[in-house]
């Protein structure tokens, strides 16, 4: 989400590089910015708040002039937006960016504050530099010292570093999701997040893979592995015009935005999950055991895809908080004259924060005394400006009408929202939220590995993208995601589709099925399982075509569907974020195959601010 470009050369002012790619990056959102040059000997560092201009203001008043630096665009998850917060950070000789989520830096924070750190912000990034300062200290290069820091890091990472030690060398490492991509030029050298940033200067990119180390000197790069060993990485040539780079080489953003959801997802989880402590940190918004055990109940409010994922919430916020929970339409919340009251927490879901419908329920709420807690994926949006506390989902810009990684991230939000109602009121066990914090851990891996289905997903698509209807059936939990896969389906394609809690298939639907309506049957394991497959087999016995999604290792049910796409199980709750990727990647296959306009559907808006 965050952008990062470094140079090193002598054709150019590092600054006017690092400016000009950080602008070429703003597609990505950011909410302040930086830049670090080497200038004399010395690492010069300016910093604002806000958008580049404030930060080109800032290079104005005191330019730079060296030809090594480092410049970054975030977008805050460890502490507010502020020039404190913002990138680059420095620690004695030592400078760095970094993108990611270091998990244990509570941990690291306490070690160095105890070895004597003067730790200046809130974010986890710093910590980094002080790692690296401390073997530069000792002697080491800087490669060395980056290398050795990397391996007490528990998380994810593409970082860069300079060195007033090191003039000459800049040095980058990557792990985990977030990604860094190395240019080549004549006697000079680029790193970057996304190869749009360096597309006016070279094409001749280089990604870095999960583990790689990098020098970059006027003279080339070096990649190498965690021990120094070098590694051969060939550098190709780069064809994308401008919009592709934007796309990152996908041919739609929502295929793009499909793909960055382990990131997106990593990104919302970032350090509120307390695993040593058995907690969930929710960016400071608390609770009293004695206000929640006084609690009427819980009201989400939304519209569209976040109505659908508040949906999941209700499931999550009364099965493992065990508060009653309701989710109103916002279109229809005020108008239904609600009772909400002091003693009801009201739940705004948007993913601009300025949904004129879902505005409105939130002034509802307010005027009858309830606390808010939005959450949201714009800071300072209007909703999250009316309301009482925040819960920011961290998806980073979502440029396709049709959400996706907005809804992946509001369901991790409302577990993580769950998860801390249920420990404030005592209900779980240890061994339960440790159990339900891991899962949560583990999430973004195993939506990476339900990503890798993609082509069984296409092979799918290319059988049923003729069909003029199509039904999605899910019980229990996944009754919500059967409705967010058919209005997936219907937004991009223009395909009739429809989503239906199966029990009530038999109560009308079953009517509408024969040889040429397929069935989008979710069947996970689970305790409404069985009564699921007697639902596939009423399909079957009017020969209507069924796509099952089901769990790793249940190969019964392949007798029973046309189609099978498996996917792992990851407990009762986090198995429905799993099971709303093939939906997404069905729906943009059916979508493409048809011709339509993925990106940009007929009729529809991404943020509604109109009622």
């Amino acid at each position: 989400m965050c952008g990062i470009v470094g140079y090193v050369g002598q054709e150019y002012r590092a600054v006017d590089v690092l400016v000009d790619g950080l602008r070429r990056l703003e597609y990505r959102g950011y909410d302040s910015a930086g830049v670090a040059i080497l200038e004399g000997g010395e690492i010069a560092v300016r910093r604002a708040k806000g958008k580049l201009i404030n930060l080109e203001g800032t290079l104005r008043e005191r330019p730079l002039q060296g030809h090594l630096g480092i410049g970054h665009t975030r977008w805050a998850t460890h502490g507010k937006p502020s020039e404190r917060n913002a990138h680059p950070h420095r620690a004695g000789h030592v400078v760095i960016v970094h993108n990611g989520i270091i998990e244990n830096y509570r941990a690291l924070r306490s070690q160095l504050e105890e070895r004597g750190a003067d730790i200046q912000s809130d974010t986890d990034s710093e910590l980094i530099a002080h790692l690296i300062d401390e073997h530069v200290r000792e002697g080491k290069d800087l490669l060395a010292a980056v290398r050795e820091s990397c391996g007490d890091l528990v998380g994810s990472y593409a970082l860069a570093a300079i060195c007033d030690q090191d003039p000459g060398l800049l040095v980058t490492a990557k792990n985990g999701g977030s990604p860094i991509i190395i240019g080549q030029g004549d006697k000079q050298s680029f790193l970057a997040s996304d190869i749009p940033a360096v597309l006016p200067y070279t094409r001749e990119i280089i990604s870095l893979h999960d583990g790689d180390f990098a020098a970059l000197t006027e003279e080339g790069a070096q990649v190498c592995d965690i021990n120094g060993h070098p590694i051969d990485r060939e550098f190709s040539v780069v064809q994308w015009d401008p919009v592709s780079a934007e796309k990152g080489g996908f041919d739609h953003f929502m295929q793009k935005e499909i793909f960055e959801q382990p990131r997106a997802i990593t990104d919302t989880i970032g350090t509120r999950i307390n695993e040593a402590e058995l907690d969930v940190d929710l960016d400071g918004i608390e609770f009293t055991k004695s206000e929640l055990d006084d609690l009427h109940g819980v009201t989400l409010v939304a519209c569209g895809t976040s109505y659908y994922a508040s949906l999941l919430g209700k499931y999550m916020i009364e099965q493992i908080a065990g508060i009653p929970c309701e989710v109103d339409l916002a279109s229809e919340f005020r108008y239904r004259k609600p009772i909400v009251g002091p003693r009801r927490i009201v739940i705004p879901v948007s993913q601009s924060g300025e949904t004129a419908d879902t505005l409105a329920a939130v002034q509802e709420a307010k005027s009858q005394g309830a606390r808010v807690l939005a959450i949201c994926n714009v800071r300072e949006s209007t909703i999250a400006r009316a309301s009482d506390d925040v819960l920011y989902t961290h998806a980073g810009p979502e440029i396709g009408v049709a959400s996706t990684k907005a809804f992946v991230t509001q369901a991790v939000a409302l577990y993580l929202i769950a998860m801390k109602l249920g420990v404030v009121r005592e209900l779980l066990t240890q061994d339960e939220i440790r159990d339900r914090l891991h899962d949560a851990m583990r999430l973004p891996r195993m939506i990476a590995g339900v990503l890798e289905l993609d082509k069984r997903c296409l092979e799918v698509a290319r059988r049923y993208f003729k069909a003029q209807d199509f039904l999605f059936l899910g019980r229990g939990i996944m009754f919500p995601i059967a409705m967010e896969g058919a209005l997936k389906l219907k937004e991009i394609s223009y395909i009739h589709a429809e989503g239906y809690a199966a029990g009530e298939m038999k109560h009308g639907p079953i009517a509408l099925i024969d040889e040429k309506m397929p069935a989008v049957i979710i069947a996970t394991k689970g305790e409404l399982h069985d009564k699921l497959i007697s639902n596939l087999e009423q399909v079957r016995a009017r020969d209507g075509q069924v796509i099952a999604i089901a769990t790793v290792g249940d190969d019964e049910i392949a007798d029973k569907a046309n189609e099978v796409i498996y996917i792992d199980d990851l407990g009762e709750f986090l198995t429905s974020i799993l099971a709303v990727v093939p939906l997404q990647l069905l729906a943009y296959h059916i979508a493409t195959l048809k011709g339509t306009d993925v990106d940009q559907p007929r009729n529809l808006a991404k943020s509604v601010t109109v009622e």
